[in-house]
């Protein structure tokens, strides 16, 4: 027997944006430039559900240079969950 979802149910969600603040311009010229285009048409963030954020943000992680930045901003892509106001917005 399938379970049914609440009316209200909506799955958890990621925004991932990109950070400005990261100085380093390695990942970006190591490949990280495409990879970002292949899940972001044309912008600086993206909201993906949880589980293919997480799948994006590990492999990204695996380009040079994903680490080079300074403490306030370690990589090039923030992660962030979707707050319940700007999900109601998008």
């Amino acid at each position: 027997m399938a379970r049914s979802r609440p009316a209200s149910y909506q799955p958890a969600v990621t925004k991932l944006q990109v950070d400005f603040e990261h100085a380093s311009r390695l990942w970006w010229d190591a490949g990280g430039q495409e990879f970002w285009e292949g899940i972001c048409d044309d912008g600086n963030s993206v909201i993906l559900d949880d589980a293919i954020a997480q799948s994006w943000l590990a492999e990204a992680g695996k380009l040079p240079g994903w680490n080079e930045g300074h403490e306030y901003a370690p990589h090039p892509i923030a992660s962030s969950p979707l707050s319940d106001e700007e999900a109601e917005l998008e």
